[in-house]
C-alpha cells in the first residue's frame, strides 16, 4: 500500500469513526468471551446442566450481552427509535453474528487445520479475527447501521 492509499484509508476510518467503533466492537466481545466462559461454568459446573445445553445457553447470554453493549456503547450514536426496533436488531445480531461465528469458525478451522495442516491455535486466531471483521461489518452495516429501521 502506497502513501496515498494510506492516507485516503486512514482519512476514511478517521473521518467515519469507525476506527473507534471497531475498537469498541471488540472490547465489547473480549468481554463477551468473559462472560460466555463464566456462564458455561455455572450452567455446567454449579447446576449440572448437559455440556451441549449450556454451552448453548452461554453462548446466548454472551450473544445478548453483546448486542446490549453494542447498542449502548459502540452504537450508541445510532439509537433504537422504538423498543420494536431494538428487538429486531436483536433478532438480526443473533441471525447475523451467531451465523458467521459459527460457520466461519468452523468452515475455517476445517480449511487451515484439517486440510493446511497449520497450527490449530494459530488457525483458531486467524479464524477469530477473520469472523469478527465480517460481524463487525454485518453490524455496522445490517444491525445497526443508520439505514436499517423497522
Amino acid at each position: 500500500m502506497n502513501r496515498s492509499q494510506f492516507s485516503v484509508l486512514s482519512s476514511y476510518w478517521d473521518r467515519q469513526g469507525t476506527f473507534l467503533r471497531w475498537v469498541k466492537f471488540n472490547a465489547v466481545g473480549g468481554i463477551g468471551i468473559l462472560v460466555q466462559l463464566a456462564a458455561l461454568a455455572v450452567f455446567r459446573s454449579w447446576l449440572g446442566v448437559d455440556y451441549l445445553v449450556a454451552t448453548g445457553l452461554a453462548v446466548e447470554m454472551a450473544v445478548i450481552h453483546n448486542f446490549l453493549w453494542h447498542e449502548r456503547f459502540t452504537w450508541a450514536d445510532r439509537p433504537a427509535a422504538r423498543p420494536r426496533e431494538s428487538l429486531v436488531r436483536l433478532v438480526k445480531f443473533n441471525a447475523s453474528n451467531g451465523v458467521v461465528s459459527i460457520v466461519g469458525n468452523l468452515g475455517l478451522m476445517r480449511l487451515l487445520v484439517g486440510e493446511m495442516r497449520f497450527n490449530y491455535v494459530a488457525s483458531n486466531l486467524v479464524a477469530i479475527g477473520v469472523c469478527a471483521l465480517v460481524n463487525f461489518l454485518l453490524s455496522d452495516r445490517f444491525v445497526f447501521g443508520p439505514h436499517a429501521t423497522c
